[in-house]
């Protein structure tokens, strides 16, 4: 299969979101739209992909710019496919995970449906969980004017620690502002809008953005390559990072454990800020095995691994 980042159809399909955001829940207007804001982790446009058969090419949009939204075709081609963000907890941090389903346009809803029904076996394996209780259901989603109101089950403010709390909202915040026409979200329960939020009194009374919940996303992200993925020699691996002097280290482990690549990238921001980092990584093993992607900051004073970050693929000989 082929895959197009369709920056041109795809933002006419996200701009359906609110129109068909959940299943069950209440329909509402779409407007608005702009990147979300926020300078921690940057949202990444769902992709949509299609088969390689198709006669004509989506049109692109060079990254980091946001194109004006078209009108979207009536008809899609069949075999249309796209990948979004679900962000769970990792330890006491966020982190995203990727999943690719069928075309629906409702693509917001979906999202949060499944953000809703927790970590699959093989993300809460790699050490993925959540904070939202797991009784918590989407009862809606409206987009309008740029701001989701994203309407949850009553569950959804079960007593928990501060930390819980603010965790799972900013799990709903970055699993929606992940899609361009969504720059803050405003929370209700069973339809009550919410001003203060659990038993300890998180003010709501204003959108919600990813800037506000900046430092609940763990200092290094993996964006590439995704949990499960067969991955080629030398394997891509990227994210975003905001560690020590901007200095991001890398292993790939095998099947048994032992460190068959060890090297280090640097992101294009760190201590303070959050950038960008990518590296190409050469391994070699003599069969097709399991094995795990380590991404982490080496401690400047014992060379000791913080914030790892660990992926498991299957490496290929």
């Amino acid at each position: 299969m082929k895959r197009h980042t369709l920056l041109g159809l795809g933002l006419g399909l996200i701009l359906l979101v609110g129109a068909c955001a959940n299943r069950a829940g209440s329909i509402g207007p779409i407007g608005g739209s702009g990147d979300p804001t926020g300078p921690s982790v940057q949202p990444s446009t769902p992709t949509v992909s299609a088969p390689s058969s198709d006669s004509a090419s989506p049109s692109t949009t060079p990254s980091g710019s946001t194109p004006s939204a078209p009108t979207a075709p009536s008809t899609l081609p069949p075999g249309l496919a796209f990948t979004y963000e679900v962000w769970f907890t990792y330890g006491d941090r966020l982190l995203p995970t990727h999943r690719t389903e069928a075309f629906d346009p409702g693509v917001g809803g979906i999202a949060l449906e499944a953000l809703l029904a927790g970590p699959t076996e093989a993300e809460r394996a790699a050490g993925f969980s959540t904070a939202i209780p797991v009784s918590t259901t989407l009862n809606g989603l409206v987009i309008e004017d740029g701001i989701a109101t994203v309407d949850l089950s009553g569950s959804y403010e079960d007593t928990s620690g501060t930390t819980g709390e603010t965790l799972r909202l900013a799990q709903v915040v970055y699993t929606i502002t992940q899609f361009p026409t969504v720059t803050g979200v405003l929370f209700e329960l069973d339809g009550r809008p919410v001003t203060v939020f659990g038993g300890h009194g998180i003010l709501l009374d204003e959108p919600q953005t990813r800037g506000g919940y900046e430092d609940q996303v763990a200092p290094i992200v993996v964006e590439t390559p995704l949990i499960g993925e067969r991955v080629e020699n030398p394997v891509t691996i990227s994210g975003t990072a905001n560690v020590f002097e901007a200095t991001v280290s890398i292993q790939i482990l095998d099947a048994t454990g032992a460190v068959i690549a060890n090297t280090f990238t640097t992101a294009t921001c760190g201590t303070g800020c959050r950038g960008d980092y990518s590296a190409r990584v050469t391994y070699s093993v003599d069969s097709d095995q399991p094995g795990t992607v380590v991404v982490f900051e080496s401690s400047a004073e014992d060379g000791s691994m913080l914030f790892p970050v660990r992926i498991p693929v299957t490496l290929t000989a």
